[in-house]
């Protein structure tokens, strides 16, 4: 049997990462040799998206230039759950197909199609629901002293646009148990912040323990030694209680961020998405419960039916709130779910203007709030170095990887510590990125006392 060097490309969510992970973890202990130049790879293992349709087409380009380069394809994930044996008639370099619940068996698929160089294998369950308690191994791929723990796979909720359920099954918790030896796992390797995700983290626990048990694994996950944060992400607004947050606000590892996609503002468009009503009552909770929080959002505009009056009743909203972080995305049309055959769709044209004029208040309110907090000292954990700028890269306790604010830091009189939690006193602010200097422990008694200001 061959032993082809196998490549690899991760697209989509951070939990479609954890995917990637875990099955570059199997490969590599069954002894399949992985690398991270897909230059030197003669086969690619994909692990792809189809959430909406900008994701569908950067998998198709992505597979299609792999397939260009004459490399062999195994593709995984949200599009091969989608489009199964499609893919195999549509790309004949593709290999195999592997779907978001059969992704534990990579190794086997992987080995079938070495030892037969004729063979073409479709591994796609029906329903996605194999989620394994096990701990299994994991091979990095991501840089820095981050690392995500999904805590749970699929959805209960049916939003009117999301084709998530249909991709992922049924909402399917962990165990604490398994989640905690995992995470000092991780730990033990140098990681210093968990991410949690999953489909909707702040319902966990209700499939196994029949009750909502965030607030439980965040208690056992602050126990472990040599962990410094823990952040959570993609909470829903029915579901973030009082309970969760109090315990956030009690635990001093978990940091004071709030991920809580909205969707909208106006009860018509909310009731048409299928989403909670009253968006407002959960954000005022949470600035009750979490002094110095800050919230991340996203919104979608352009959904079927959304006037000129729902929109500004969104802006107002946004307005109002002075979101932290805020995303916003264009309603995206697919056939595959209730929202795809509501009537009054709307043109691109106006879906991008909308989008617009919500960035361009965003862009106001966050640069106000990041001027706020300049002569404020706050803990950075250190991911990168910038060779042109001659500057660190890291990221506050409020700010997540790859979506929201960087800071960028000068040594000055003190150092810098790669992978490590560094205070820094800010000196600069821009409207998404904060600019300081690096300061020593004799600083940690004014971090305690600014770090809440700069937060108000």
């Amino acid at each position: 049997m061959r032993n082809p060097k196998i490549g690899v490309v991760s697209l989509g969510c951070p939990k479609n990462a954890t995917d990637t992970e875990v099955m570059l973890g199997l490969l590599n202990k069954a002894g399949f040799e992985v690398t991270f130049d897909n230059d030197e790879a003669q086969m690619c293992l994909v692990n792809t998206c189809s959430f909406i349709g900008d994701a569908r087409k950067e998998s198709v380009r992505t597979l299609v230039e792999l397939a260009d380069q004459g490399k062999e394809l195994i593709i995984a994930g949200c599009l091969a759950q989608h489009f199964k044996e499609e893919l195999l008639t549509e790309i004949p370099e593709a290999r195999a197909i592997v779907g978001t619940g059969d992704i534990t068996k990579i190794v086997d698929v992987i080995t079938s199609i070495a030892r037969d160089s004729s063979l073409r294998v479709v591994e796609v369950s029906d329903v996605p629901n194999n989620y394994d308690d096990e701990v299994l191994p994991r091979m990095q791929t991501g840089v820095g002293a981050s690392a995500y723990l999904k805590i749970a796979e699929g959805c209960d909720h049916a939003c009117s646009f999301c084709i998530i359920p249909q991709l992922r099954g049924k909402f399917r918790s962990r165990s604490i148990e398994s989640l905690v030896k995992e995470a000092r796992m991780l730990v033990h390797g140098g990681v210093k912040e968990i991410i949690l995700v999953s489909q909707d983290s702040s319902y966990y626990g209700l499939d196994i323990y029949n009750r909502m048990a965030l607030p439980e694994l965040l208690e056992a996950l602050h126990e472990i030694e040599e962990l410094d944060w823990i952040r959570i992400m993609y909470c829903y607004p029915t579901e973030t209680n009082r309970a969760l947050l109090e315990t956030m606000a009690r635990l001093p590892k978990v940091v004071k961020y709030v991920d809580i996609p909205l969707q909208h503002s106006h009860p018509d468009v909310l009731a048409a998405m299928a989403r909670p009503k009253h968006p407002e009552k959960v954000m005022d909770l949470i600035r009750e419960c979490l002094p110095g929080v800050k919230i991340r959002s996203t919104f979608i505009v352009g959904f079927p039916g959304e006037t000129e009056e729902h929109f500004q009743h969104l802006y107002d909203f946004i307005e109002r709130y002075r979101f932290d972080r805020l995303g916003v995305f264009t309603y995206s049309k697919q056939m595959e779910v209730p929202s795809g055959h509501m009537s009054d769709q709307l043109p691109e044209k106006v879906k991008k203007a909308r989008q617009k004029r919500i960035m361009q208040l965003q862009h106001g309110i966050s640069l106000s709030l990041n001027e706020a907090m300049v002569g404020t000292t706050i803990p950075v954990l250190v991911e990168s170095f910038d060779e042109r700028k001659r500057l660190y890269i890291g990221r506050s306790q409020w700010d997540a990887p790859g979506i929201d604010n960087q800071v960028y830091i000068r040594e000055g009189e003190h150092d810098v510590f790669m992978a490590e939690v560094n205070n820094v006193l800010v000196e600069e602010a821009r409207p998404y990125d904060l600019y300081g200097v690096a300061c020593g422990e004799e600083s940690l008694k004014e971090l305690m006392t600014t770090t809440a200001k700069a937060a108000k």
